[in-house]
């Protein structure tokens, strides 16, 4: 199914399920309906009392249901609830609050799904599902933070990276995530593979944990356009400090990219089974290496929900507050021993066939802003230092051991 026909589909769910709740709350009545009310959501599973099985059952249900062990749920719902920022209502506790919320998240399930799986009405999964996004993104503050401008142990304990990337804090890369829009709106989130996503700019550390999230720009945007939207509201790289991003960015002394037209993605130098010819191609197979951080923390996430993957029913608004959301919770996750190796078992909770062919993130810089040519001097000028520094200490290492 093409992307035109796929978001035309969700739309048309969206005011199904609309409409289903308005005539829930102001029914159309004709005098046999007025005779004869019955009540939609009859389980006897109530959505508190499945909850609480996930809960209290095997921990495998509740990674399937809610992608998360059962201690992190728990210590979730605590912090909400500390915080004051979520709170029972009459008939709905946090927990089964929290519950519906991930659920959605894991599936991408619709507002009928849910109501048929935690027997609520539309309005109500609706409502306090905007509650707990509301919630959870104002964690932001507290779980998404700026890297500390010290070497990250993953380099300065590792001879491959330190001293060369000592004053490297991180990598940056954009993702496109697939968005639902009206169609009046599509044309400036068409991406280069012509499919409907927002582009999302990422930084992570070396632990992988996420410590910037610009989301909601369009899919044609370019990663280093973000980057520079970023920079204008608040984003900033301690003096003498950089981020590692791939070629789809210009080569700065706070954004260092790789060697262009030199050999690069770590599939690439494990193909040929060589070793590094020069220093250039030394020096993008350690970027790589180390690079790769960003790569895999986006896969994490995007496995751990896959709502990611695919176009939902959601307002613009709240599809990207859900990529804040998601990020938000990956940090939590993480933070409480949290693990991601399970992901690679289960089975997708998405079709493959509403997967969104979405791009990886920008081939190469095409943005060329003279204001900027001294800043890439600079950044050519400290890349080649590394570069050839690591180069010197390769091949003197190379002939120690033939040496020996």
């Amino acid at each position: 199914m093409d992307n035109n026909n796929l978001a035309l589909l969700l739309l048309k769910r969206r005011e199904e399920e609309e409409f289903e709740f308005m005539n829930f709350v102001h029914p159309i009545t004709s005098s046999d309906e007025i005779s004869e009310r019955r009540r939609i959501h009859t389980s006897i599973l109530t959505g508190a009392m499945y909850v609480q099985e996930v809960l209290e059952g095997h921990e495998e249900r509740c990674k399937r249901e809610f992608r998360m062990e059962t201690h992190v749920f728990k210590a979730l719902v605590k912090c909400l609830k500390d915080k004051r920022l979520i709170s029972d209502t009459k008939y709905v506790s946090v927990e089964e609050q929290v519950a519906m919320f991930l659920f959605i998240l894991s599936k991408n399930a619709s507002n009928r799904t849910v109501q048929e799986r935690f027997q609520h009405s539309g309005e109500t999964v609706s409502r306090h599902f905007r509650a707990v996004l509301e919630a959870v993104t104002i964690l932001t503050e507290d779980l998404i933070q700026r890297p500390l401008a010290i070497t990250p142990s993953n380099i300065r304990w590792n001879n491959k990276f330190y001293p060369y990337f000592e004053d490297c804090i991180g990598a940056i890369d954009g993702t496109h995530i697939p968005i639902t829009i009206a169609t009046s709106l599509q044309e400036p989130y068409r991406n280069r593979k012509q499919t409907l996503s927002q582009n999302v700019m990422v930084a992570c550390d070396f632990n992988l944990r996420f410590v910037y999230v610009r989301a909601g720009w369009e899919g044609s945007a370019s990663d280093a356009r973000i980057l520079q939207d970023a920079l204008n509201n608040g984003f900033t790289v301690p003096r003498g400090k950089y981020y590692l991003v791939d070629a789809g960015y210009a080569n700065t002394p706070s954004f260092i990219a790789p060697y262009r037209g030199i050999r690069y993605h770590l599939r690439e130098q494990g193909a040929t089974n060589e070793k590094p010819k020069d220093y250039k191609e030394l020096f993008n197979l350690r970027h790589s290496q180390l690079r790769n951080h960003v790569e895999r923390i986006i896969g994490v996430v995007k496995m751990r929900f896959p709502i990611l993957k695919t176009a939902t029913y959601h307002s613009i608004d709240n599809q990207t507050d859900i990529v804040t959301a998601c990020c938000v919770l990956h940090n939590f996750i993480r933070n409480r021993n949290g693990t991601e190796d399970w992901l690679n078992d289960g089975i997708s909770e998405i079709r493959n066939h509403e997967i969104i062919d979405v791009p990886d993130g920008d081939e190469e810089y095409a943005e060329d802003i003279d204001s900027m040519n001294n800043q890439r001097r600079a950044g050519n000028f400290k890349r080649e230092e590394i570069a050839k520094k690591m180069w010197t200490d390769y091949i003197a290492r190379h002939q120690s051991r033939r040496n020996s």
